[in-house]
């Protein structure tokens, strides 16, 4: 059984299916490659023969001292009903000196580790697309975006996947439930603090959303004076 701890978005971002317009179903400010799932879909249906896996690379994010890139490789396995389709990813730190090339997996419901299975992950209908948002300013780490969902449903939500260079440690976080908001979206690194990322809590509804500082080991607090902020290029 998957795991329940997705937040409920609003019901039009269950119908992407139908809108190849939204650029991304949380309209999130670090889109993942939402207008490819649909059109990948939309040729299949043109060419159900092909029952191949479709494969997307995403460009690549160059570490400010130049000695590292990070990019994903995004794969689906289409079917003739958008619910039996499955999408998911992994991502790589390349070392631009050595050639050496690291894989990078978040440890979420519905995260896609080759050296783990992951039975939720590998049900029909699941969306798990990690993409590389920002380098640390040393570019000792890389923050990206674990977005995860399930196709024609209203689940959807984001993680923040951090990978320490110097440490070889991944960390996995999202904000803790609450109250305040319905549902996250991860903006960035934390202007503030160092050990933090930023998520945007929105409340279906209303436009006025919350900033939410996460810190390393999960804890979440509410830090509307802060800003998020990106490197590497």
């Amino acid at each position: 059984m998957l795991q329940n701890s997705f937040n409920i978005v609003p019901e039009s971002f269950a119908k992407t299916s139908q809108n190849t317009d939204l650029s991304d179903p949380l309209h999130s400010p670090h889109p993942v490659p939402w207008a490819w799932v649909m059109e990948t879909y939309q040729n299949f249906l043109n060419y159900p023969n092909i029952k191949e896996t479709r494969y997307y690379r995403t460009s690549s994010l160059l570490s400010p001292d130049e000695k590292y890139c990070a990019y994903s490789r995004v794969s689906m396995e289409v079917n003739s009903e958008l619910f039996q389709c499955r999408v998911n990813s992994v991502m790589f730190i390349e070392n631009l000196h050595s050639g050496e090339l690291r894989l990078i997996t978040a440890s979420s419901p519905l995260a896609d580790n080759p050296f783990n299975l992951n039975r939720d992950a590998n049900q029909p209908g699941t969306i798990g697309i990690l993409i590389p948002v920002s380098w640390s300013l040393k570019g000792d780490k890389i923050l990206a975006r674990q977005f995860e969902g399930i196709f024609n449903t209203s689940l959807m939500f984001d993680y923040a996947v951090i990978w320490d260079r110097n440490e070889n440690k991944t960390h996995t976080l999202s904000p803790q439930e609450s109250e305040e908001y319905d549902y996250t979206v991860l903006l960035g690194w934390s202007k503030k603090y160092a050990d933090q990322v930023l998520f945007r809590g929105d409340i279906l509804g209303e436009e006025k959303a919350s900033i939410l500082g996460v810190n390393f080991k999960g804890k979440t607090i509410i830090s509307h004076q802060d800003q998020p902020v990106i490197y590497g290029h």
